[in-house]
Order: structure tokens, then sequence, then C-alpha cells
């Protein structure tokens, strides 16, 4: 049966055909989203079927306190609900990192029942860690259509200036008002759309997966994704101009990559190697004291950076590979640990490693990978042949007048380049930079992107 999405009187999403004999281990959705027009003075009435309390801790930051925040309080205090206000003030962006978590911490008293994030990644993602150190549930009200993290049950936070993946919990309750949406600036929407689109690198790279290392590929999850981003593309002059219909698809297209997630648990399905690059810059940056991109503009760049190489791969003639030049150039174990330690700071580099330890290949592991690419070439050729023209996906950006390059994201060319060779590093999951790697091309491939190292 198809994946098939519905709402009913409530504006309450429904979705159905998400039942398959993947191999992943697949949750229920038992979560309440809500997609509608004029939904900020239901959410008590939300809350209250949902049996989550009556006292709770309301997250926000300065603009999102202004956009949606403040009616959110006045509608749950009306209701007879006791609500702490929590809005954290920056002179520039929030960001998800130690100080604004243990701002939220605080908060939290031996009354609070629930927890509710207004806001978009940064607060949500803030709130949703409390939520899962305290045990509160806790309740999502969006506020722009800019990534996909609302119904996700992973917390990308900032630690120690690095950027760190935690398991968390998703919402119990989401609530996307198309008019509050509608208020974000197009920026906001870009970047929205910008995360959406390298979903077509996920799958492609999730795939990749499959077919090198057998690894288990939901085909719902790959359905849901691929459905969410082509219904985003043939729509974008709907989402630029704002449109109800624009901003549905948009917002759908989002939350059905987070519920991606919550079915199997992880993110596969919806991030990859141009989410690894982004996120990179991220940290460097704030590690810099500079003030990041917004994350899905990032991934957006990312996502064009890394599109040719797909393009490259599928035209290339691994006969001509010699396995034996591959082994004798393989990185030794303690260049590669100096390598990670350069390329992600003492501290950082440890700890990945430390939670990536498949990455370092035997050669017996590596050369069974690079043949099994040889053997089922043609199978990796149709997965990318999947992937829609560069050239569209460079338009949809163009509609919506979004960020493009690496420099209008005021990214340095150092850390560009160094992004590109290190991206593949960031976890063990595998991408076609992996594969470009073990099979010895993946510096012929960046020669565009020069970084010497030694």
């Amino acid at each position: 049966m198809a994946v098939k999405v519905q709402y009913d009187q409530d504006c309450r999403m429904t979705i159905t055909g998400v039942e398959c004999s993947c191999g992943c281990e697949h949750h229920a959705i038992d979560k309440d989203i809500y997609i509608g027009k004029g939904l900020l003075e239901k959410v008590p009435q939300y809350i209250t079927r949902r049996g989550l309390g009556t006292h709770c801790v309301l997250v926000a930051d300065d603009n999102t306190w202004r956009v949606a925040g403040e009616a959110v309080e006045k509608h749950l205090t009306d209701a007879g609900f006791a609500v702490t206000r929590c809005v954290i003030h920056r002179e520039g962006d929030m960001l998800p990192d130690d100080l604004s978590c243990g701002e939220v911490l605080l908060s939290i008293t031996r009354e609070t029942e629930f927890l509710i994030a207004v806001g978009s990644g940064t607060v949500t993602d803030t709130t949703r860690i409390n939520a899962e150190r305290t045990g509160l549930p806790f309740v999502s009200v969006g506020t722009a259509p800019s990534m996909d993290g609302y119904a996700s049950a992973v917390a990308p936070l900032l630690h120690r200036g690095l950027k760190i993946q935690r398991p968390a919990v998703c919402p119990e309750i989401i609530v996307c008002d198309l008019d509050v949406l509608a208020t974000a600036p197009l920026s906001m929407i870009a970047s929205g759309v910008g995360d959406v689109l390298g979903k077509y690198i996920a799958k492609a790279d999730w795939q990749l997966g499959e077919i090198i290392n057998g690894e288990a590929c939901c085909p719902v999850c790959v359905e849901m994704v691929t459905n969410a981003v082509n219904a985003l593309v043939d729509n974008v002059d709907e989402i630029a101009q704002k449109t109800e219909k624009g901003m549905r698809i948009l917002i759908e297209a989002l939350l059905l990559a987070g519920v991606t997630i919550m079915i199997i648990d992880n993110t596969r399905a919806v991030a990859s190697i141009e989410h690894n690059i982004a996120q990179y810059w991220e940290m460097i940056l704030v590690q810099q004291g500079k003030e990041p991109p917004m994350h899905g503009a990032s991934v957006g760049v990312s996502t064009l950076l890394v599109w040719p190489l797909f393009e490259r791969f599928a035209k290339e003639d691994l006969s001509r590979l010699d396995l034996e030049k591959i082994k004798a150039k393989r990185m030794p174990r303690e260049n590669r640990e100096r390598w990670m330690r350069h390329a992600y700071g003492e501290e950082g580099g440890n700890q990945i490693m430390r939670e990536n330890p498949g990455d370092f290949l035997t050669w017996e592991e590596q050369e069974r990978r690079i043949r099994t690419a040889q053997e089922r070439f043609t199978e990796i050729q149709q997965v990318i042949a999947a992937m829609p023209p560069l050239a569209k996906i460079r338009q949809v950006m163009e509609t919506l007048h979004a960020e493009m390059t690496p420099e209008e994201e005021h990214i340095p060319d150092d850390l560009l380049r160094r992004s590109m060779h290190c991206g593949k590093d960031y976890r063990t999951r595998y991408t076609l930079f992996k594969l470009l790697d073990e099979c010895g091309l993946l510096e012929e491939y960046l020669k565009e992107y020069p970084y010497s190292f030694e």
C-alpha cells in the first residue's frame, strides 16, 4: 500500500501505508501533528486532549516570542494553564548550545508537567534534549518552515563548540499554523527548501549503503521522502509566493522527513554527506566566534557542491582501479587519527573516533567494498540516474533567491576545502564520498578543492 497523507476535521495529519518488512525496526507514529490555519488558539485543547497536564515551561527566543510565543502563552493562561516563561535573549541568533540548554533546564521545576517549544530548529532542539533528560513530554509550535527537525527524535546540538547528535524525543504534539509560517522571511523558507533538497543526496547515499554493505534500506521511508521532495520541486512557485498551498507543501515535506526518523529511529533517510559538510561549517564557525549560516541554507549549498560528484561517478570506469596501488596508498591508522584531530580538533576528533570505530577498515573489508562496487556498478548508476538534473535543483533555489555558493554563506576558502575532504569522516554512515575514498578516487574528484595534509 502506498503512503497516504490525510487530515481530519481538526487538521490532524494521519499517515497510512507505512508498514513494510525492510529489515529496519519500525516504530508506530503515535504523535499528534496538526497543519492548518488559525491553530494557535487551539493549542490548549490539543494539549488537554493529549492529557499532558496544566503546568508547563514555554521556551522561545526573542523573535519567536514576538511571532507566536506571546499569543500561545495568552491562549494557555486564558484556558487555565500555569505557564513558566523561558524566553532566551541573545544579541545574535540563539544557538542550541550548552548555555541555551542550561537556561531551559533551570526553568523546569518540580511542578512542571510538560514543555512547549515555540520556534523552529534551535528552540525545538534545545527543548527536545531537556524533555529527554527530564522525562517530560513536550509540544512543538512551529514558527518557520526552515528545517526538518520538528518531528525528529534526534537533537543536533553544540557541545563545547562540537556539533553532536544526541538521541532525544519527538514532540507529543506538533502544531504548524500556516498563517504563522507564512510570516517567515523568504530566507528562512529558502532554508527549509534547501534542507529538503538535500534528501535527494541522503536517499542516494542510503541506497549505496544497501548496495555496498547490505544495509537495510526502508522503501516506505524512501517513498515518503521522495514524494515530499518531488512535490516541493514541482510547486516551488507556490512556495516562493507563500501561498497556503505552498506553505502546506513545504511544511509537509519537512515534517514527513522528520516522520521517517520517528519510524526507523535514525536520520538515515534525511541526512548524509550534505549534512556532514554543513554541520562542519557550523561547528568550526562557532568555535571561531562567528555566526554560522542557517542550517537548511548550508545544506542547500553543500547539496549543490556534492551533486556533480554523483554525476561524474555515474560515468566512472571502475575497471581502471589498481587495487595494489590503492592498498599501498592506504592511510595508516596513526595518520588517520592525526587527520581527525587536525580536522575536528583534539576533543572533537577523539569523540568522533570513539563513536565511529567502524571507520577504521581492514584492507580486506576495503577490498570487498571496491569489488562489490565494481560488480554492482550498474545498480549504482541506476541510483544516480534517479536523481533529477542538477539544473532543476539550481532553478528551484534561484526561484527562492536562495544562497547558492559558499561565498554567499561567508564560508572561508580554507574551511570549504577542508570540509570537502573531512565531511566523510563525521560518522560511519556510508556515502558516495566514502566509496570514492575507498576506491582511491577522492583526491582526484576533489582537485577543485585542494587541501594538503602531512
